[in-house]
């Protein structure tokens, strides 16, 4: 252990230990002796002097006397203290040799205090083991420091080991010093105890989250010390089934790899467990599966100290932190054999219950990581692991993560960017497939990021729904598009008005007043309600009931067309199909692709679409096709009965300004 200085001390704290340097009693005695007789030979002649100078000097001597009587009784109490106390000390010269050591300190080393005199205390209390603690008790030595303090393991004779508190001080006006050594195992041992329970969990008895971060941090700092290191050779692998080889750590020469590992994982279903059995099988079934771990962990220990770190970080998440990892190999076999392991049913005093994990793997070089990074990774990828399907292992994926940064990065921006003014509709024609004429327009959104360039609806249309922008989103959209619409009306008063197609929200209809909304855009934009058209997904639309159903009814009774966009996705109950107040079936681009090789057509593509035609207009509903491309799907689309097309054969989005060239204009090329 290295020393620890400590704020210095007023020598007058420390008593006078010194050895004295006065002669022998004898020769005080004698010297006392003479001293009396040249007193009484100079009594006998000055008998001249002063009675007041002799009574002055006889005081002086009398004093001095008692000095010397006090001196010497202080002394031998002082020598009768040190040697009767119960702290260890001993006595030190200026050359680290004891002078003198006391019972008590011959006691804690197992041996006689005269054994200890002219032994270097330095090697009696291993002080000389650490540069550090070396140097700071020369310094005391020395007389150019004061004092110091320091914890040092020491080993006794009978082969016990034990803890002790070495101080080291100057003795007042002696060039010497006094060690003092004390027996702090006890203490230690209570310190070790308490630590213990501060860092590890009570249910489960593995470290907590709290030592988890100080090893992990731990170990991140080590390797940074020892530099950065090379990438080893990754191999492919199917995350489906254990590796057929395995990579050891002998194969890496039983050296550091600078690499760090961790498996992050989640029990699958845990709160059911607690939900239905209660929290005591729940806490049973907790330390069950730490106990497996703990053996997985074992199993694959390819480290240094024969094994991996598992904790409970908290509830019934875990991890197994890997030192000096061999490469993500490693890791996926570790990941693997823990889902193997747990996948065996548990028997839990007569409960017998089956759970399985999610697990996130990272894998990485130390050099340059830091914890919370790692952290935040495992716990991505745990996340990844359960969106996937849960019962399985998932491996950190820069890709997927910056992605994942990414839509974070929007998420936070998007609803100020509506205030900003950062969206912009752009329109694409859906054209009436018996005179390629233009009917009408869907309304695309766009957003103009100032990082990211122009964004497409598919990039931010889904966050916007879970963080309930899509709301205010939403409304801007239809806002802009009936004020656009019923612009090209104005700026065309001779020709046909083409309406307008919306996208909606099933949030929309949930979190705000659709119908309220509607009703006052059209009344402010002076847009006829048969111009517009809501399009809602084929999931929403076909599952309504209660408000939504109510309000699609709503808008329906109010003029406005409601479409079913990317029809025939779904699981549709038909049957459902004739009580929504829907006027528009938009079939999904995936039905139309099936009609692009007129060679190598698909007859079964042609039957369900002719199918779902005749059904739409038995219904009196219209068709629209979508992802429109070439002119025989055109074709062939018209002979089955399609009523609009849309799709990149007419043309793609564009600005409002190319959509008003178009109405009034010969019908678009085919």
């Amino acid at each position: 252990m290295s020393g620890t200085p400590e704020v210095p001390v007023h020598p007058s704290a420390e008593p006078a230990l010194t050895e004295r340097h006065d002669p022998a009693p004898e020769s005080e005695l004698g010297d006392r002796d003479r001293r009396d007789r040249d007193h009484g030979d100079r009594g006998h002649g000055d008998h001249d002097l002063p009675d007041r100078d002799r009574d002055l000097r006889d005081r002086d001597l009398d004093h001095r006397d008692r000095d010397l009587d006090h001196r010497d009784r202080d002394l031998r109490d002082y020598r009768a203290a040190f040697r009767a106390s119960r702290l260890a000390m001993a006595v030190v010269d200026q050359s680290g040799v004891v002078v003198a050591a006391n019972d008590s300190l011959g006691a804690l080393l197992g041996t006689d205090a005269a054994a200890l005199r002219e032994q270097a205390a330095a090697d009696l209390v291993d002080l000389a083991s650490d540069g550090r603690t070396w140097h700071a008790y020369r310094e005391v030595l020395r007389g150019r420091r004061s004092r110091f303090r320091c914890t040092r393991r020491l080993k006794h004779p009978d082969g016990r080991s034990l803890w002790a508190e070495v101080t080291v001080s100057p003795v007042p006006d002696s060039p010497r010093v006094l060690l003092s050594v004390a027996d702090i195992s006890d203490r230690r041992e209570l310190q070790a105890r308490l630590r213990h329970l501060q860092m590890h969990d009570p249910v489960t008895r593995l470290p907590n989250r709290t030592l988890f971060f100080e090893r992990l941090t731990a170990a991140l700092e080590s390797a940074a010390a020892d530099g950065p290191a090379e990438e080893p050779e990754e191999r492919s692998y199917d995350e489906d089934r254990p590796y057929e080889s395995h990579q050891s750590y002998e194969s890496y020469g039983h050296g550091r790899t600078g690499r760090i590992g961790i498996c992050y994982l989640d029990l699958d279903g845990f709160k059911a467990v607690n939900d239905t059995l209660g929290h005591r099988v729940g806490d049973r079934l907790l330390a069950a599966v730490a106990s497996r771990l703990t053996e997985c962990a074992d199993g694959y220990g390819y480290t240094r100290n024969g094994g991996h770190l598992v904790a409970r970080l908290g509830g019934d998440e875990f991890a197994i932190l890997v030192e000096d990892s061999t490469g993500t190999e490693q890791l996926a076999d570790l990941a693997q054999s823990v889902l193997t392991a747990l996948q065996e049913p548990f028997d839990l005093a007569g409960q017998r219950l089956s759970v399985s994990a999610s697990i996130g793997v990272v894998e990485r070089r130390a050099h340059g990581s830091s914890a919370t990074w790692l952290m935040q990774a495992a716990d991505t990828t745990l996340y990844w692991a359960k969106a996937d399907g849960k019962a399985r292992w998932t491996l950190f994926d820069p890709e997927r993560n910056a992605h994942r940064m990414t839509r974070q990065a929007l998420s936070s921006t998007l609803r100020p960017a509506v205030e900003r003014g950062e969206f912009a509709l752009e329109y694409q024609p859906l054209v009436d497939l018996a005179d390629a004429a233009v009917r009408g327009v869907e309304a695309l959104v766009r957003w103009n990021h100032p990082q990211f360039g122009v964004l497409t609806p598919n990039r931010f249309v889904g966050i916007a729904e879970e963080d309930g922008s899509i709301v205010e989103l939403g409304r801007w959209v239809l806002h802009t598009a009936c004020r656009q619409a019923r612009q090209w009306q104005k700026d065309h008063p001779g020709d046909r008005p083409i309406f307008v197609s919306v996208n909606v929200a099933v949030r929309q209809v949930w979190d705000s007043d659709l119908v309220a909304d509607v009703a006052g855009i059209l009344a402010e934009t002076g847009l006829a309600p048969h111009l517009l058209q809501l399009e809602l997904t084929e999931s929403a639309v076909m599952g309504s009931a209660g408000r939504p159903l109510q309000a699609l009814q709503a808008l329906s009774d109010m003029g406005v067309r409601i479409a079913i966009d990317d029809f025939g996705t779904g699981y549709s109950n038909l049957a459902y199909l004739s009580r929504l107040p829907v006027s528009v079936l938009k079939l999904d681009g995936s039905f139309v692709r099936g009609f692009q090789d007129e060679e190598h057509a698909n007859p079964a593509d042609q039957l369900i679409v002719e199918a779902l035609v005749q059904l739409a207009h038995r219904l009196g509903l219209t068709v629209t096709a979508e992802c429109v491309e070439t002119a025989g799907q055109a074709a062939r689309l018209r002979r089955i009965g399609c009523d609009t097309g849309q799709g990149w054969l007419y043309s793609r989005a564009v600005a409002p300004e190319r959509i008003g060239e178009l109405i009034g204009v010969a019908p678009l090329p085919v």
